[in-house]
Formats: structure tokens, sequence, C-alpha cells
């Protein structure tokens, strides 16, 4: 709930209900693993980071944690290493005005308010304040083609895929291919392509009849090509890009943010690849030359970049793809850096990465995308 409160220079100051700090503040002793953790619960991805007395020690976004991962930086290390330590503040008593010029400013999402502690009393969120004014926050919205690669037979979802193609399975009230495309569509992208070949007359009658306010068009295999083969159909001779992700994952990241990365840098090809940790429940031996014991890892964790099935692609390379064979992701990606392209790796947290494309996935993931697909609808 928001409050308002008189300043001495007379204008009003916006007050955030203290209790919902709480969820915002993270020990400045905590790993960087869980700070991600607790990051990827905020909906605006931004935490700060205080003392043992709770003073202000500085703030952490997704972005920060991203470039720490990209540098190989080992995600044991405490939030101090990475965290802003001059983040944007104001102090009690500043008006509301003086906050919302900070932000127009400086394009920020949050300011926190501090006491003369160096305390965090109440946070300032950019959706609140300007909530009833026509005053957008300068987030990129995406205006590029999106690629749905649903040929697939889905073999490892047996026996749903013996009736329904794999885009077509339930959760809760929806399919998994709303649920995507709703996903994609809260970063403005409207136009889908959807490649097909298994069961592809019920795919098309189901949008038939669902008649979206989104384009659809289909990319039709007359027999599978593997997880690229088609895309050599979209070829252009010009250096825009395609987002292309699997049928079966739900990806909750910037993906604005993505395509910035992915343009910056230059890459030909950029793929979302999600931390994933592995914890053994064993001591570990590690054997010296000659197979003498050197030492044991008690129950050790692993932690990995895994490729979740999501691109960003220039469309001028997708001539690298032979014409009429079948051709996969990973033979494309081989293509392009064996021919002097260039690709690059987009982190995201595990939690950010829902997978349904087999069994013990998919029934991990049927709460939350059904918790997902039913906020979406009430949106």
């Amino acid at each position: 709930m928001l409050n308002f409160m008189s300043t001495p220079n007379g204008t009003t100051e916006m007050i955030h209900a203290n209790e919902s700090v709480k969820s915002f503040l993270v020990s400045q002793t905590h790993t960087i693993r869980q700070a991600m953790e607790q990051l990827e619960n905020t909906e605006e991805k931004i935490v700060f980071v205080v003392d043992a007395e709770a003073r202000l020690v500085g703030s952490l976004t997704d972005g920060d944690i991203r470039r720490w991962i990209l540098s190989d930086g080992d995600l044991k290390a405490q939030v101090l290493q990475i965290c802003n330590r001059k983040p944007c503040v104001v102090h009690e008593g500043f008006g509301a005005d003086r906050i919302r010029a900070e932000m127009l400013a400086k394009n920020l999402i949050c300011i926190p308010v501090v006491n003369a502690s160096l305390e965090i009393v109440r946070l300032v969120f950019w959706k609140e304040l300007f909530q009833n004014e026509a005053v957008s926050k300068k987030k990129r919205r995406l205006d590029l083609p999106v690629v749905i690669m649903a040929g697939g037979q889905g073999t490892r979802l047996a026996p749903f895929t013996n009736v329904l193609p794999k885009p077509l399975i339930p959760v809760g009230d929806r399919t998994v291919i709303e649920i995507i495309i709703a996903q994609l569509q809260n970063h403005g992208l409207e136009k889908f392509i959807l490649s097909i070949n298994y069961k592809s007359k019920i795919i098309k009658s189901f949008f038939e009849e669902l008649a979206p306010s989104y384009s659809v068009s289909f990319l039709e295999e007359r027999e599978p090509r593997g997880t690229a083969g088609s895309l050599r159909e979209l070829y252009l001779p010009v250096p825009e890009n395609l987002i292309v992700t699997n049928c079966d994952i739900v990806i909750q990241a910037d993906l604005a943010e993505l395509v910035s990365f992915h343009e910056d840098n230059q890459y030909d090809l950029t793929l979302v690849a999600s931390l994933k940790d592995y914890h053994i429940p064993y001591g570990v031996c590690e054997l010296e030359k000659g197979g003498s014991l050197a030492r044991i890892s008690e129950k050790p964790q692993y932690n990995f970049l895994v490729n979740t099935g999501m691109y960003v692609v220039r469309r001028d390379r997708l001539n690298l793809i032979p014409e009429h064979a079948k051709y996969d992701m990973t033979d494309f990606i081989e293509h392009i850096k064996s021919s002097g392209g260039r690709v690059g790796v987009f982190p995201i947290g595990e939690s950010a990465w829902i997978d349904t494309g087999e069994w013990t996935e998919y029934r991990k993931a049927v709460d939350s995308l059904g918790r997902l697909g039913a906020r979406t609808t009430s949106e």
C-alpha cells in the first residue's frame, strides 16, 4: 500500500510499506548464488546489499550477476565483490519531485529511501510513482519475428504425444505454446512463425480455431529437418535478427536485454544458457596418476551453464544451413564458429528456465506453469 507525507518543501513523498522492503535485502555475507536465487523472485530484478546493522552497502542487479558469470567468476564469492557500492539513494525528507527527477534522468526502476543511519526505510518503485501518469519506463519493446520450432515428435512425452503434438500438451487450462507466446508478447513480440512437421494439421487447426490477435504463420517441413534445418527457408541477405525457441520451454528473462546483448557484442548467434546445479550425494574420489587416491571431495556441488533452446540469430547467417538436409542447431553453431563467426552466451538463473520436454521436468513444471498461465490470463 502506498502512502504520502508532507515534506518541509511542501511537496509529497511516497512511502512504500516497510514490510515489503525485507524481500529486497541481501546480507553482504551472502554468496552470489544465494543473491541470484533471491533476485529471481523479484519482478524488478534488483536487490540491495546490507551489512549486519541493516545499513545499505550497495545494489545488485541481474546484469551485474550476468557479467560476473561471463567473466568466469565464482558463484560462491560474496556479493560485496560485484555489487554497486555507490547506488542512487534519497534521504528521508526528500520530496517526490526529487525522486521523479532522479528516476527519469537515470532510468532507474527503484530508489531506496534511507535514514540518517543509512538503513533502508522504504523503496520507491517506478511503476508505483508513475502509475497514474502517461510516463513509461524507457524499456525496449521488441519488434522482430519469433520462430518456434514445433516440428518434433516429442517422444520423451509419450504417450501424450501419441495423440497430441508437443506444443499442444495441456498445462492447466492452457497449452504449452499458448503460455510461451503469452510470455513473448510481454516484450512486444507479435509475429510468430511455427516450424511444423509432426501432426502439423492438428497444430494448424488449433490456431485457426483460436483466431489469435497476434500473427501466426507456418513453416511446414515435408520431412524432419532437425532442430535447425527448416530455418534455411527464412534466409534473407540482411543483418536483422530472429528469436528462435523450442516449443517446450518457457524463458522468464528480459528478452530486450538479451537482444541488446546480442547486438552490442555483434554476435552472429547468441544462445540463452541456464545455470544448473548438480549435487553429488557421495564422496567423490579424485585420483593421481597410477590410481592412487589424491583426495575425497565430500558431496560436491557443480555448476554448469546448459543450453535452454532459445537463441537470437542473424538472418543473413542462415545461408550456412544446407538446403533440403537434416541439420541440428549444434551443427549450425559449429558452422558459424568454423566460418569465423561469433557465438555468444546469455546466462540466466535456473528458475528462469522452465522445461516441459520430458516427463521428470514436465511434472516439476506443471505447478509453476499452471500459475504462470493463470497470471497471464488475468493480465
